[in-house]
């Protein structure tokens, strides 16, 4: 199954000294069947954006919890898991894997470019708010989101974490 796990750009760096890295709680997201059944519309693909920008938006919450001098952008490593358990308790997209993601699992990486930097920061400042019901923070998040992620080759990762 493809999953899409939120990330930051330090959970790349430690992918790439380390050979592998272990998700928050090991939760990601994927396209399940809860989520196929919760869109009247859509085919794989549609629905697989759906996941990743699902992970794209809990990369903001690990971005509010991280203290790095690395550039404030979201982050989603997808990874090809064959361990990845559905829980629709928590939402139609989410899966919990059960260890690590090696380099060799890893299909992409996507990651906001220095254009949606203010943007993110701004998201990442009143998440909690916005999980509150606030209005404003919620149009703050649509900010960020209305950036496109960039996508990245498993080969471009250590060039991409140079070049910030």
């Amino acid at each position: 199954m493809r999953v899409y796990l939120p990330a930051t750009l330090t959970d790349v760096q430690r992918l790439l000294q380390e050979d592998q890295w272990m998700p928050l709680g090991g939760t990601g997201f994927a396209l399940t069947p809860a989520l196929r059944e919760a869109y009247v519309a859509g085919d794989d693909e549609e629905l697989a954006e759906v996941a990743l920008r699902d992970a794209a938006r809990a990369s903001l919450r690990l971005l509010a919890a991280e203290e790095t001098e690395l550039p404030v952008r979201r982050v989603v490593v997808v990874a090809e898991r064959s361990d990845a358990q559905a829980r629709p308790d928590l939402d139609t997209a989410v899966v919990r894997i059960s260890g690590p993601v090696t380099q060799k699992q890893v299909v992409a990486v996507h990651v906001d470019g220095a254009d949606a930097e203010a943007a993110v920061r701004a998201a990442v400042d009143c998440i909690d708010a916005a999980d509150l019901g606030d209005e404003d923070a919620e149009l703050t998040l649509g900010d960020a989101e209305d950036h496109d992620l960039a996508w990245y080759a498993t080969q471009e990762l250590p060039f991409l974490l140079e070049l910030l």
